[in-house]
Formats: C-alpha cells, sequence, structure tokens
C-alpha cells in the first residue's frame, strides 16, 4: 500500500509540473553578429532576422546589418548600410527591410537604407536628416516614418521616396493601428507631437511630464502608453486627450503590451522592477522584481509570457503573462538590450550590445517540436491564393475540426473568425489589412501563414 502511494505522490508531481515542462524555455544557441548590435527584426515573408550592427562602442561603425536564417540560425549574409545603422523596421506589403542609419557626433549619418527581404540586397538609400534613430510603419497607408533631431520625415512604402517632412519630434515612434495615428516625442519640449496617417500634418500635441523614453499601443482600448519622467502617461487614442498619469518609478525605460491579458508593462530600471499595469482601468496590478538594470521588454503570445532584458547582468527574465510572475531567467551575452520574435519556431532573438552577438530564446522542448512538425506535415492546411487579395480558399484535411477557422495577426491577436461546414472554404478579406496572418481551424495545433496584398 505504500509503495502505490509514493508511486501516486511521483504521478501527481509529474503531472503538476508538466505544463512547466511544455512551455520552459532555454537558451538554443548564439550567433556571432557585427560590433554592438543595436536593433533586430523579423521578416515574417521569407522567415529571416536582420540585425543592425553600429559599432559605437568600438568607434569604428560597422555600418553594416546580419541577415539569419529563421529555420536554421544560420547567418546568411552580412549588408554594407550606412553609419551607425541604429533602427529597423519591415515592410511586409511590399517585402522590404529600412534600416535607419544615424552615425555618431561628429560623423553623423542622414540616411535610410532599403534592403529586399528576397535577395537581401540594397535596393534604395533615401537621403532625410542627419542622424535619423526610430522608424516606424504605417500598414494603413504603406509609410514609413522616420525621426530624427525635431523632424519626423514620411516615406511611401511603395516607391521609397520622400512623400514630406514635418518639423516636429525626435526620436522614439509608435503607430496607432485603429485610429491610424502616429505619435513622436518632441526634443526638450516634454511633449508629443500627433501625425494624421492619411493627411501627414500634424492634428494635436500632448504635454507630458519628463521625456518620452517608451511608447506602447493598446488597441484593445485604444490607448497609447508613453514612459518617461518617472511615470506612464496614458493617452486616448480617439480623443488625443491624456487619461491619466501612473507614477512607476524614477527610469521609466521600456514598454510592451500583452493582448492575452491586456495589460501594459513597464520597466523601472532604477529600481529593478517591471510595473504591470492593467489595461482596462489603467491601475498598477503588481511589481515584479527582476536584477539587473530591466532595459528592454518583448511579448511572445503564443506561451503568453513576457521577456526582460537585464543589461547590467547579462540575463533575460522570464514572466508568466497571466500570473505576473519570473517563472525562469536565462543567461545570455554581455549587455543585452534589444529584442525580436518569431512566432513560426517560437522563438525570442536577444541582441548583445558589447557581445556582438544574439542569443537565441525557445519557448518549446525539442521533442514537441519535432512531433509538432510531424504534425504539421500530416495535417497542413492548404490555403490559396497566397498571397490573397480580396479572398482566400482554404482545404482541409478529412480530418480536421471544422468548427471555426481563425485568423491571428503576427502580433497573436484574433482578427477574423468563420464557421467553415465544408471540406472547402472561401473566406473573404474584407477588413483585413495588408500584412502577415496565420490560420488555424478548430483547436488544431497547425497554424498556416496567410499573407494579404492589395
Amino acid at each position: 500500500m505504500k509503495k502505490y502511494k509514493i508511486i501516486f505522490l511521483l504521478l501527481s508531481a509529474l503531472c503538476s509540473l508538466l505544463p512547466a515542462l511544455l512551455y520552459s524555455q532555454w537558451l538554443e544557441t548564439t550567433i556571432t553578429v557585427g560590433h554592438n548590435p543595436f536593433a533586430l527584426v523579423w521578416n515574417s515573408i521569407n522567415d529571416k532576422i536582420y540585425c543592425a550592427n553600429c559599432g559605437f562602442g568600438y568607434r569604428i561603425y560597422d555600418s553594416t546589418v546580419t541577415v539569419i536564417d529563421g529555420a536554421t540560425n544560420q547567418v546568411i549574409t552580412t549588408i554594407k548600410v550606412g553609419i551607425g545603422p541604429s533602427a529597423l523596421i519591415y515592410n511586409p506589403i511590399n517585402n522590404k527591410i529600412y534600416c535607419a542609419n544615424s552615425g555618431e557626433y561628429p560623423n553623423l549619418d542622414s540616411t535610410v537604407t532599403v534592403v529586399s527581404g528576397t535577395t537581401d540586397s540594397v535596393i534604395a538609400t533615401i537621403r532625410v536628416g542627419a542622424g535619423p534613430d526610430a522608424l516606424t510603419y504605417n500598414s494603413t497607408n504603406n509609410k514609413i516614418y522616420c525621426s530624427y533631431s525635431h523632424n519626423v520625415t514620411v516615406i511611401d512604402g511603395a516607391s521609397d521616396t520622400v512623400i514630406t517632412t514635418l518639423q516636429v519630434g525626435g526620436g522614439i515612434l509608435v503607430y496607432n493601428t485603429v485610429g491610424n495615428k502616429v505619435y513622436s516625442p518632441n526634443y526638450f519640449g516634454d511633449s508629443i507631437s500627433v501625425i494624421d496617417g492619411i493627411t501627414n500634418q500634424l492634428i494635436a500635441t500632448i504635454p507630458i511630464i519628463g521625456y518620452p523614453r517608451a511608447f506602447s499601443y493598446n488597441p484593445i482600448n485604444n490607448k497609447v502608453y508613453c514612459a518617461g519622467g518617472g511615470y506612464v502617461t496614458v493617452i486616448d487614442g480617439a480623443t488625443n486627450q491624456i487619461v491619466t498619469t501612473i507614477p512607476v518609478g524614477t527610469y521609466p525605460c521600456a514598454l510592451v503590451y500583452n493582448p492575452t491579458n491586456n495589460k501594459i508593462y513597464c520597466t523601472d530600471a532604477a529600481s529593478d522592477n517591471v510595473i504591470v499595469i492593467d489595461g482596462t482601468t489603467n491601475q498598477v496590478i503588481t511589481t515584479v522584481t527582476v536584477v539587473g538594470f530591466p532595459w528592454a521588454l518583448i511579448y511572445n503570445p503564443i506561451n503568453n509570457k513576457v521577456y526582460c532584458a537585464n543589461a547590467a547582468v547579462d540575463n533575460v527574465a522570464v514572466i508568466d503573462g497571466a500570473i505576473n510572475q519570473v517563472v525562469t531567467t536565462i543567461g545570455v551575452g554581455s549587455q543585452p538590450q534589444v529584442f525580436t520574435y518569431n512566432p513560426l519556431q517560437n522563438r525570442i532573438y536577444v541582441g548583445n550590445y558589447h557581445g556582438s552577438s544574439i542569443s537565441v530564446i525557445r519557448d518549446v522542448m525539442p521533442g514537441i517540436e519535432e512531433a509538432r512538425g510531424q504534425m504539421q506535415e500530416a495535417r497542413r492546411l492548404d490555403i490559396y491564393p497566397n498571397p490573397a487579395k480580396a479572398y482566400f480558399t482554404i482545404r482541409l484535411p478529412q480530418s480536421a475540426d471544422r468548427s471555426l477557422i481563425k485568423i491571428f495577426d503576427v502580433s497573436g491577436k484574433l482578427v477574423k473568425e468563420v464557421r467553415g461546414k465544408m471540406q472547402e472554404t472561401r473566406i473573404s478579406l474584407d477588413g483585413i489589412k495588408n500584412g502577415v496572418y496565420f490560420v488555424q481551424v478548430g483547436n488544431e495545433m497547425v497554424k498556416e501563414k496567410l499573407v494579404v496584398t492589395r
């Protein structure tokens, strides 16, 4: 009887550990890149990661972008760009990567390099103002916004020509997908400029406390969050009015949004804390303690985890998005400070500034991943045309659960769902913007990539 009791206790313990084992995180590999990786971006069409190597710390200005295969983690090529590349953004409509080359005083650059996502070759060089250091993308109108001292230049994503330059802003940028607006801080002005995504006109100036260091956007409640001056300022995305101001510590420097639980996470580097804010009530839910100057954040929608780069101690803390607790800490390279996420392989890429490397963190156990790969081959969804414009048709395996067809964007947000009653179903793309999406049928594990291009 005692033996059976021990077996029962062991089985119970194993069952309680099983969810953690299924979703544990670990360092998969380290990739050597150029000096001082400063920005990362994922190419969703070709499954590649691009790393801007600025070389600031070495005063040699590496001036390259490393291209990495998202499936194998192998370096494909290195692209020569301008001096001190410091920002990257991806255009999924035209499959291009934009690289802002800021340089460093007195060797300032004034260009944005455009790279083909297919060939990884430079296809254009766009002249803007001196020291461009921030980019964002307007998916509604296919525009790129480039910020530099006291100016924001608007670039056409199809022709790669300058549409206009506004004498506002300078620094980080964020795009409001619901209201089609771009937000930019104003140097020395303790304010934020709001730009209309259609007309390219300045439509509002919002006074805030302190200089903005980070932005994030909540599409569920249409709110913009701005961290700076010891506060997170919450802005109504419809009216451009301040909703509230939340004290978060003396040095807030990063923000990220969790759409699964409608939460915003803010790092306070001075106190080694991550402050968790409710997206509906704007109230602080809790404070999560990390260690070592938390500098950057990213969200994994598949496993509902927030990753926090602690630059002073060379590790990444993984926070459970449901319970707001650190579930593990992973050692990475020297001074991690920038992230990107690859949802196809469920990998987090961490740029290590002083390590001149990228640490790759995986969020699925290898055995489970292999089984999933075999399942995908056996149960792959057939989608056509792909890329699609006005509609697509999905042909399902005989064994597939056809009750509900779901379409998710790359952040994991559900954008459309329809009932599928036949093995072959035609689905309208009305209301869905250009970009990359994932199609899931019922509760099947398999998701198929869909590209929408009008």
